[in-house]
Order: structure tokens, then C-alpha cells, then sequence
């Protein structure tokens, strides 16, 4: 079975994203990846040196210089026809295009994968992750989408595949790129941070939020993440949002400060390493997934805290 991987990077350097979805591929079987941009010979070599790949794809052309969906979908699917199965990060970006591939090739889109049960059966959550739903396809096309925090990261190095330019329509004159306004973040990505601090509807306000859950995350040299609940009262960024309809983390450690353990909440945090609860609500659902629960008022536990680290 040959399988493609989309990859997703900025031209220079690939995302950590594609590195478990190069895992989920090679479950599959022979493990291609497809770089599509504008000067994006660093990020091919970058994907080259991948452990597991046979081969890289390179698509250099102004119409990918921003991977625009529109222009890369058709790239993707004229690609197909020598492939069985295209993987995707599921992202913000995989999510924009793997669905266009879908239509294009008439085939179901098969989303958020956890596992790879066989060549055509998968794992995949239903219910904001209180179940998990087995799926088998019968496409003779796979479109998947790979939860990164279900698979482990491909080595960065040690491969040495082959690099093969090729061509697609080029753009295809539905959209145009305008702009982009990009957060710029002292501490870690909280999809990448080995440490996430996230604080809750407890905090307040804003400048509470700050004045309690950053000083924290600076000792630790952690990400700061939030609820929904913190998000939508304006505590901080939609950046910032952990959960179901924000981002899925699974860091090593992670902090809930004055966080209840809402469903939506969970579906984005539970798989983390280990979870470490501060709430003074000792029935909060959040003690129900810590690993190391601790009751009290936040906001006389987490300066202490601050004080002794």
C-alpha cells in the first residue's frame, strides 16, 4: 500500500504535526511526503531526513506559496492516482484541505484518527472522545485525518529519501492570500509545549488571569493555555483556548487551574501525560482525569506555588 502525507511547514522548516502523521502512515505502508510551497527547498530536505520516508514530492510554485486550499486540493488529487491513501495533520490547515480532496476524489473523509487498526479500519472519537467509534472504509481511496496526539513523532533525522519535483494546475484563481496577522508568543506553542498552565472562568478577569497563571508558567517554562469559559469572557486570545472546539494538547504535564473539567474542556487535555487539578471544588469533573489532585483556592495555591519553584 503507498500512502502520501501532506506536509505541513512554512517553507523553511516542516511542523511538528507531520512527524506523527509520518507515523500513522507507516502503519499503512510505503510512506511518501508531499511539500507544497513557494522556496521551499529547506522544508523539503527537512522532510527527507524523516526516519521512514521513501520519498519526498516537491510542488516549488508561487500558486503554493501560501498553500492556499484551493490550489493545493487539485495538486493532491492528481497525485492520487498513484497513491491508496493521503494522510493529513488534522489541523486548522489539514482540516482545510483533506475535505477538498474528499470531494474531489468522491470518497468519505475519514477524520481525527487515533489508530490504525488495519488497511482499511481505524479508531476515531465520537461524543467529544467519551466514545471511541472503530470505522471501516471501503473507498479504494483513503482521505484521513491524524490526531497528532494520538501517535508518537517520527525521528527527525536519520532518513534519507529521495526528493522528486512535480507540477500541478498551479492557482486556480478561487482565492487569493491578503494577509496574515500572526500572534507572536514568548513561551512555547501549545501544540508543541511539554508544559501547559491553562486557567479558567475562576481567574476573574484578565489582568487576574495574568497576574496569577503567568508568573506560574514562567517558573515552569510552560505554555499558557485557557478554557472556553475564559475565552469567551475575554480573559485571553482564542489562541489560547484548550478543548474540543480549540486545541487538542497532550503535553507532558498539564495544569488546570480553577478549571471545573467541562466535557469540551477534557476532549482537548485528557491525553496528557500527567494532569495536576488545583480547584476548591472538590466534586469539580476535573478530579475525575488528575493525576494529582489539589483542593483549595487558587488564588493563595498558585503564588505559593510560584514562591517555592
Amino acid at each position: 500500500m503507498s500512502v502520501l502525507v501532506y506536509a505541513e511547514h512554512d517553507n523553511a522548516s516542516l511542523k511538528d504535526a507531520t512527524l506523527a502523521v509520518v507515523t500513522a502512515a507507516a502503519k499503512l505502508g510505503d510512506v511518501h511526503i508531499l511539500v507544497a510551497g513557494k522556496d521551499c527547498d529547506a522544508a523539503a530536505q527537512a522532510a527527507a531526513k524523516i526516519a521512514g520516508v521513501a520519498k519526498v514530492l516537491v510542488a516549488n510554485d508561487a500558486a503554493y506559496a501560501n498553500q492556499l486550499a484551493e490550489n493545493v486540493a487539485p495538486l493532491v488529487a492528481d497525485l492520487m492516482s498513484g497513491y491508496d491513501a493521503v494522510l493529513f495533520p488534522a489541523t486548522a490547515h489539514g482540516k482545510n484541505i483533506a475535505p477538498r480532496v474528499a470531494a474531489q476524489l468522491d470518497v468519505m473523509q475519514i477524520s481525527d484518527i487515533l489508530s490504525v487498526e488495519s488497511a482499511d479500519t481505524f479508531t476515531r472519537p465520537i461524543y467529544a472522545g467519551n466514545a471511541i467509534a472503530t470505522v471501516q472504509s471501503s473507498d479504494a481511496k483513503k482521505v484521513i485525518t491524524v490526531r497528532g496526539t494520538a501517535f508518537t513523532k517520527a525521528d527527525a533525522e536519520g532518513g534519507s529519501a529521495a526528493v522528486e519535483a512535480v507540477s500541478g494546475k498551479g492557482d486556480a484563481g478561487l482565492s487569493s492570500f491578503v494577509g496574515a496577522e500572526i500572534v507572536k508568543l514568548e513561551r512555547p506553542e501549545l501544540t508543541s509545549a511539554k508544559i501547559i498552565v491553562s486557567g479558567g472562568r475562576a481567574l476573574k478577569d484578565a489582568e487576574t488571569f495574568q497576574a496569577t497563571i503567568f508568573p506560574l508558567a514562567d517558573k515552569l517554562g510552560a505554555a499558557v493555555g485557557a478554557s472556553r469559559a475564559a475565552v469567551d469572557a475575554g480573559y485571553v486570545p482564542n489562541d489560547y483556548q484548550v478543548g474540543q472546539t480549540g486545541k487538542i494538547v497532550a503535553p507532558e504535564v498539564y495544569v488546570a487551574v480553577g478549571i471545573s473539567g467541562a466535557i469540551q474542556h477534557l476532549a482537548g487535555m485528557k491525553d496528557s501525560k500527567t494532569i495536576i487539578a488545583i480547584n476548591k471544588d472538590e466534586d469539580a469533573p476535573i478530579f475525575q482525569v488528575a493525576d494529582i489532585g489539589l483542593v483549595g483556592d487558587l488564588f493563595n495555591v498558585v503564588p505559593d506555588m510560584v514562591g517555592k519553584i
